[in-house]
């Protein structure tokens, strides 16, 4: 009989650091408890080429799945993301805090090693929880893949929420589908050129016009 091994951490520390001696702990215990499965410490100091590889600027730094956590968490919080390891629905959490610090190339490593992970950048556009400044960084991310065939293969979700009743959403799918570049997009942007929104009318007419262009 097999049983499923539960998730390994990595922690990098720094002798000196004020929060390494707590979140070791932490660490620590989850792992006597079963938790985690696996804990591996490196020193930052002793092994700054491992550092230098996962572009790690300060410590401490801990990776849990596809999970990048830096400075002091309490054990509860490794708890939480513990348990949404390998569950595609609450990337976005993740996605949001990263955004929020302003680790907008982290997200972009994440999509470009795991490209199932894009469309959770749509989701999170389509949360009307979701805060300006996470809005603003999602486009500046999906910007970056204007014109590629990982927003191409979105175009179908993205169309899904030009229908939908706030006129911020369907401003930025619009917006989205533009940067696809794609002749696809058109059958969901030209209903927009109608909208009640002077905005979304405004920006469906830009986006027909940069596929134009690039078409």
């Amino acid at each position: 009989m097999t049983t499923s091994r539960n998730p390994e951490a990595l922690l990098f520390i720094a002798t000196g650091c004020q929060h390494c001696p707590s979140v070791l702990e932490s660490l620590a215990e989850l792992v006597k408890s079963g938790i985690l499965s696996r804990l591996e410490i490196i020193n930052i100091q002793q092994q700054p080429e491992r550092a230098s590889e996962l572009n790690i600027r300060s410590v401490p730094w801990v990776k849990i799945g596809s999970f990048e956590l830096t400075g002091l968490r309490s054990k509860n919080e490794f708890e939480q993301w513990i348990k949404r390891v390998n569950d595609p629905e609450t990337m976005g959490d993740y996605f949001a805090e990263l955004i929020t610090s302003g680790e907008l190339k982290k997200v972009h490593k994440i999509i470009n090693n795991n490209p199932e992970y894009f469309s959770t950048l749509f989701t999170l556009m389509a949360d009307t929880e979701t805060s300006l400044s996470v809005r603003i960084g999602i486009g500046a991310v999906i910007e970056d893949f204007t014109g590629s065939e990982l927003l191409k293969s979105g175009i179908d979700i993205l169309g899904g929420y030009t229908k939908n009743k706030d006129a911020r959403i369907r401003n930025d799918a619009c917006y989205y589908l533009g940067l696809s570049q794609s002749k696809d997009a058109i059958q969901y942007i030209q209903p927009l050129l109608h909208d009640e929104n002077t905005e979304v009318r405004e920006v469906a007419e830009e986006a027909l016009n940069d596929i134009n262009d690039a078409i």
